[in-house]
């Protein structure tokens, strides 16, 4: 299983909003240019992270973008999901139609070998928060970001 360019580079840009949210709000070009990504991509990206309640935009000279959530309560399974659909390794694992793209799901010998490899992806993505990936990185931006919160 590869997950694309959109999932990666939406951990990414959210991680850096994290990294970077006691500052303000962020621009885009500010993340491309740290992260060395395109921005015309990630402006492709972050209206759907927006649609999905991870993010705020910010309008005006000094407007950007920030976390809509503390970066505990953003898991990576989230970002992964709303960028890239279902987490499947093959179609019949798909959780929305799996159940009915073959007509041998039934009694498919090898179909649980590909949901068990679904359910531990999920797990891993799912049980990993934004805080988390930034927790040795820096410890005290962490904890002021998410008093931003409260």
């Amino acid at each position: 299983m590869k997950f694309s360019t959109r999932g990666r580079y939406g951990v990414q840009i959210m991680v850096d909003l994290a990294q970077h949210g006691t500052e303000g709000p962020i621009s885009l070009k500010s993340i491309a240019d740290r992260q060395k990504l395109s921005e015309h991509y990630l402006e492709q990206l972050v209206p759907e992270l927006r649609k999905a309640g991870l993010v705020k935009s910010i309008r005006g000279s000094q407007g950007g973008y920030i976390l809509a959530k503390k970066p505990e309560d953003i898991y990576i399974g989230d970002v992964i999901r709303i960028l890239e659909g279902p987490i499947a390794p093959v179609d019949c694992t798909n959780e929305l139609d799996g159940e009915s793209c073959c007509e041998k799901t039934d009694f498919c010998i090898t179909r649980e070998v590909w949901v068990k490899v679904r359910d531990s992806i999920n797990d891993v993505v799912d049980s990993i928060s934004l805080a988390d990936l930034l927790h040795d990185c820096n410890k005290e931006d962490v904890k002021r970001l998410s008093e931003l919160f409260e």
